[in-house]
């Protein structure tokens, strides 16, 4: 399925299927939309396929940083325009269009507002079709690259008080990213980013194209369901995933640190339990001590009462919901996916093994 235009019309099933892609991360549903919506209020967002580009035309990306449970956060709509501009202003030949960095429930939907305003299209790509916890890892490989500069542009906070930060970074990639990191904390736990231009033809070779049409697809079979569990039975379809368990959330423990937000919890069903880690996007579920699924693979948990998908940010205790898992190769993946180094910190920061579960994406 692939979407030829934009209409404020279908922002619901495209900003439902994102955040389903986000995998527990991605920005919240509910800001997703009314981001989206209030574009539509402020001019006429223009969308792009990949094949009516040259392959030399330049593509900047948007993206969101920072821990979606963090209570400061504070980025308005100008935010995202200055962002875009300051990058812009660095730049020698003039971009022809925006992506989104990930499928999320807000990042699905950034770049709207900027493309309604700045009259640049946003493009039916992404970073990478799922959400992904580094901006390495969103990096379509672009650390791989020995003579790649990144350059970015983070801005998040209130104007007038200590948190505002206005950054723009260049040098390796890793450097940057962790410097975009570091003032998405200063700035009360998110910045607005734009960064990395690349080319056509570059997206073409190790992006996740089609990643927002894909994102409508799935939240257009989610809508089609006529109760909460056949809501979810459809998702898991689409994706060619399934049902793991339905329960209650048990022993939840979120924290935020270094502007991300980690945890776990437990799923309990009858006398079943199913453990769940996550680095805002869920990265793990074990049953009796014996893995499950493992991130890349989606994971996502969705309210038992409602059908409708539930972020890391938003989970609770006693929660009861339904646990999907879907096989990566069925998503729209970017190459920082397929990077056998970009998953050592995850094992790092939550100290559970990764790569041995999925070593045949790095063959």
């Amino acid at each position: 399925m692939k979407i030829d235009e934009l209409t404020v019309e279908i922002v619901e099933a495209i900003v439902l299927g994102g955040c389903i892609l986000g995998g527990g991360g991605g920005g919240s549903r509910i800001e997703g939309e009314e981001f989206g919506k209030l574009a539509f209020q402020m001019g006429e967002p223009k969308f792009i396929q990949l094949d009516s580009l040259n392959s030399d035309d330049v593509i900047l990306t948007v993206s969101g940083v920072g821990a979606p449970a963090a209570k400061d956060q504070y980025v308005k709509p100008s935010d995202y325009l200055q962002a875009i501009d300051m990058l812009i202003d660095s730049l020698e030949k003039p971009p022809v269009a925006i992506m989104t960095n990930e499928n999320g429930g807000f990042a699905t939907v950034n770049g709207l507002i900027q493309s309604a305003v700045l009259n640049i299209p946003l493009l039916d790509a992404a970073c990478n079709g799922r959400a992904h916890p580094t901006g390495i890892m969103g990096s379509m490989g672009l650390n791989e690259l020995n003579d790649y500069t990144s350059i970015q542009v983070g801005i998040g906070g209130k104007k007038g008080t200590p948190a505002r930060v206005e950054l723009f970074v260049k040098g390796s990639l890793e450097t940057c990213s962790k410097m975009i990191r570091q003032g998405a904390v200063q700035a009360g736990g998110l910045v607005t980013v734009a960064r990395n231009p690349v080319t056509a033809s570059y997206i073409e070779r190790f992006g996740a194209v089609g990643a927002i049409s894909h994102a409508y697809e799935v939240g257009q079979e989610l809508l089609k369901g006529a109760n909460p569990q056949e809501k979810v039975q459809n998702v898991a379809t689409v994706l060619g995933g399934e049902i793991i368990v339905e329960g209650n959330v048990e022993s939840f423990e979120l924290i935020t640190k270094d502007g991300f937000d980690l945890g776990s919890f437990t799923v309990k069903a009858s006398d079943d339990a199913y453990d769940l880690t996550f680095w805002n996007e869920y990265m793990s579920i074990d049953h009796n001590g014996k893995r499950i699924s493992t991130f890349p693979n989606l994971i996502m948990t969705f309210s038992k009462e409602t059908g409708l998908p539930i972020t890391t940010a938003e989970l609770e205790e006693n929660h009861p919901v339904y646990i999907i898992s879907a096989p990566y190769q069925n998503l729209k993946l970017g190459r920082g996916m397929f990077v056998e180094d970009n998953y050592t910190i995850v094992e790092e920061v939550l100290g559970i093994e990764v790569k041995k579960y999925i070593t045949e994406i790095f063959e």
